[in-house]
């Protein structure tokens, strides 16, 4: 049946078109913890990135409220197109209290972490290309996310424990903090995108 139903196709081409831009912030925040030659200006190019998401959404948004005809459930489009850009929303957050915070130095986990969004975005790209067409492999894609949530959380865990353990400096120890935490939150609303886009698999099958 859902191959009979007349798509707006266009929701699809938009859908892949904010997941590469979000890998292109996730990208920009793994490079600026990696190499940490400027990091304000790796923070503007996330903010120009996080702005075009902004108005991708936006786009996705008005064309649901014109079309009669939708490829999924009008709830999922709006579900996934706000989980999505929640993505990006804390990618920036992530390199804006890295400026903020005049951080020194990002330390071994802020890296991994950073990778770790990366390959959670990467692989929802993945996912979200697949639309449209077999929708059986986007569920290979949703565990590999939620793995790699779990991974993220193993880290976040272990770099705050460690904090706890080590930093004498207690200013420190809030910003370096508040740093992981907000990098683990982007990879559970990569988690957030991927269950959505299970749910799209079980109601289409």
């Amino acid at each position: 049946m859902f191959g009979l139903i007349p798509k707006e196709e266009k929701f699809f081409v938009l859908f892949k078109d904010m997941t590469r831009n979000i890998n292109e912030g996730a990208l920009l925040l793994k490079d600026m913890l990696d190499n940490f030659t400027d990091p304000q200006g790796s923070q503007r190019k996330i903010k120009d990135v996080e702005h075009k998401g902004d108005s991708i959404t936006h786009e996705i948004i008005q064309k649901l409220n014109k079309s009669f005809v939708t490829p999924l459930d009008r709830e999922d489009i709006y579900a996934l197109s706000g989980a999505l850009d929640d993505i990006l929303d804390l990618i920036d957050a992530s390199a804006q209290r890295v400026v903020m915070y005049n951080v020194e130095k990002p330390t071994p986990e802020a890296k991994e972490l950073a990778f770790i969004i990366l390959k959670s975005c990467q692989t929802l790209e993945k996912g979200v290309s697949l639309l449209g067409g077999k929708l059986e492999h986007i569920s290979e894609c949703c565990v590999e996310v939620n793995a790699l949530e779990n991974e993220a959380d193993r880290v976040c865990r272990e770099a705050v424990s460690r904090l706890f353990d080590e930093e004498k400096d207690p200013i420190q120890l809030i910003k370096w903090k508040e740093i992981y935490e907000t990098l683990e939150r982007a990879t559970d609303k990569c988690e957030d995108a991927a269950n959505i886009l299970e749910s799209v698999v079980v109601k289409n099958a």
